[in-house]
């Protein structure tokens, strides 16, 4: 009997150790998942954003479209071809550029 006894009360130990183990470990992984989480929603989201907000500008340009590119030039887009555009920077001086060097379509009373 006393063997039952010490058996019965070595697994009552080793239960009450498994739940300590399984809340330490869920107090460990909740604040990793809330990190994630705020993580994600700060950064990224923001981020996914803005490139989607760039490819709809870029695959709006046209020809005859004002643009500023991400130096600073402005130009008008004269031609387009494929993922390239030509802008006119005035007198008589055009740039070859990738669409992704623009930045903003300015708007027609901006120059």
């Amino acid at each position: 009997m006393p063997y039952h006894a010490i058996l019965t009360g070595l697994l009552l130990a080793t239960d009450e150790a498994a739940d300590d183990a399984t809340g330490s470990l869920l107090g460990l992984l909740l604040p990793l998942l809330i990190f994630g989480g705020l993580f994600y929603v700060a950064l990224i989201l923001p981020q996914r954003r803005r490139q989607k907000q760039m490819q709809n500008l870029r695959g709006s340009i046209e020809v005859g479209d004002q643009v500023r590119t991400i130096g600073g030039i402005l130009g008008r887009v004269v031609a387009i071809d494929g993922d390239e555009a030509t802008i006119d920077v005035g007198g008589g001086t055009k740039l070859n550029l990738t669409m992704r060097a623009i930045a903003e379509k300015l708007g027609e009373n901006q120059e």
